[in-house]
């Protein structure tokens, strides 16, 4: 299977020498859905309200309606897909706008296939093997993947603890169970934490 690619990041359009960017909203049966654009690629998904909402996305973002541009017309096809309980066959175009390593782990979690799981800890030693064996800290990729700035399209919600705790999603716990329920994730030996810990 190819997984898709985050593109590399680029001099954004730009209005008055300022980079312009969009938003749209789209409703989905866990909640509203906010998506921002930079014209050309999808660079942030979030549920409304979630941990880290729309962060990095102006707040002076132009509102467009999701047909309004082809990558937010795109997204939602992928999500009218995905909420139809169906794995989407393509991704929209993707851009991570942060450091290298966050947007490894983006990388990173985009090869965790629909319906599967990876702990904190393997992604850490796919990344330590990547590196020629320079360590990579289990906690550091928790970090990167709370951050996620792209929800659901790169899964963060795949990511479990060691233990099966079903533990950091931003967009809360209770909708981390319905995304992998829905996906048929296996969740034996997978817990609800008492206490939230999305980083």
């Amino acid at each position: 299977m190819e997984f898709a690619r985050i593109a590399p990041l680029r001099l954004l359009a730009s209005e008055k020498g300022r980079p312009v960017y969009y938003r749209c909203e789209y409703e989905s049966p866990l909640g509203t859905i906010a998506l921002g654009s930079n014209g050309t690629a999808l660079t942030g998904l979030w549920f409304v309200g979630q941990k880290y909402f729309a962060q990095g996305l102006p707040d002076d973002a132009k509102r467009v309606r999701a047909d309004g541009l082809p990558v937010f017309s795109q997204t939602k096809r992928w999500l009218d897909t995905y909420f139809s309980g169906e794995e989407p066959d393509f991704t929209p175009p993707l851009e991570v706008e942060g450091t290298p390593f966050r947007r490894e782990v983006c990388q990173a979690l985009l090869e965790i296939p629909y319906g599967q799981t990876a702990t904190y800890g393997d992604i850490a030693q796919k990344l330590s093997e990547k590196r020629d064996g320079t360590r990579t800290s289990a906690r550091a990729v928790g970090g990167a993947v709370g951050h996620n700035p792209i929800s659901l399209i790169i899964p963060c919600h795949r990511v479990v603890g060691a233990s099966g705790s079903l533990t950091g999603y931003a967009g809360g716990i209770d909708r981390k169970l319905k995304l992998l329920t829905m996906e048929g994730a296996n969740l034996n030996g997978c817990f609800i934490p008492k206490h939230s810990t999305a980083m």
